[in-house]
Order: structure tokens, then sequence, then C-alpha cells
């Protein structure tokens, strides 16, 4: 009976673990703050992709929900940039081969990894830079990371999810 309390509660615990980090300047008075504009891209605005597309709308509805309002670049308050940042990670598939003999108390035995693959996977990053000081005073990024097998409605699903996340921490200090 304890130790099915003890698995409930470590459950229970990795449920409410946080699928976002966020970090941010503590010297930074974010109720200052009422007037935000995407960051300028380096490529070229008419070539969005379909991420990209997808990550500035969840960003623009949920900073609306924080009556911030959307304005031109230089009158802004705040810029918001993001990039999708590559990560790799090596996965286990199949299982590990082996085989050994012995006799009483003494054998030898040989045996094989699994097959490992590689997988990319891209974490989302948010940034909030103050215009005036050209600083990052807010940034967030996801635990949970998008993949080339995804389909396009679990991208959508998943990114506004993740950024729903990054902004239900912003501004910091009030949760």
């Amino acid at each position: 009976m304890r130790t099915l309390m003890l698995t409930a509660m470590v459950l229970i615990l990795a449920g409410c673990a946080s699928n976002v980090v966020t970090d941010y300047n503590s010297a930074t008075v974010f109720g200052d703050y009422s007037r935000w504009a995407f960051a300028g891209s380096e490529q070229d605005d008419a070539v969005t992709t379909l991420d990209d597309a997808r990550v500035r709308n969840a960003v623009e509805r949920e900073l609306s929900r924080k009556a911030m309002k959307k304005v031109a670049e230089a009158d802004a308050d705040v810029l918001v940039g993001w990039q999708i940042v590559p990560e790799e990670r090596l996965e286990q598939v199949g299982v590990g081969l082996g085989f050994g003999f012995g006799r009483g108390n003494f054998g030898w035995g040989v045996s094989a990894p699994p097959p490992v693959r590689e997988i990319t996977e891209g974490k989302l990053v948010v940034r909030m830079v103050d215009r005036q000081t050209d600083e990052v005073v807010w940034q967030a990024s996801s635990r949970r990371y998008l993949n080339e097998n995804q389909s396009p409605e679990t991208r959508r699903k998943l990114i506004d999810e993740v950024v729903s996340d990054m902004f239900s921490q912003y501004p910091p200090g009030l949760n």
C-alpha cells in the first residue's frame, strides 16, 4: 500500500512539472510594457515557414490576452522574437541481443546493445527585448519538441500549447 501511495505521488508531481523554462531580468518593471511588435527578421518577410506562421499566431493571441497592444516596431515598448533551435538526441530502437554459457559459478557472455538512431527535434525559444535598451528582458524555452514526423495539426496544437504555457508565466512574479 505504501509503495502504491508513493508511486501515485511521483506520478502526480511529474504531471505538474512545467513544460517550459523561463528566465527574466529581475530589475525590469514589466508593468511598463503595454505595446509590442515582432522583432525584425533576418530573412525576407515574404518567405515565412509554416511553423513561423503558427508561432506568430500563437504569440499574437497570448499577448492580446495579456492586454498588450500590437503596434509598429518603432512604437513598441518590447520586441518579440523567436527561433526554433534544432537539438539532436539518441533513441534506442529495438532490443539488445546476448548469449552466454557457463557452469557452476563461472561463465562467459556476449551481448550487443540495441540499435541507436539520431533524431533531430526543434525546441522553441521566445524572447522579449526592451526596444530602448536592446536587452533581453524575458525569455522562455520549451521542454517539448517539434519533429518532422508530426502532422500539421499536431504541430499547431503543440505550438499553441507551448506558447500558452510560456505566456502563462508572463509577466514574472504574478504567478
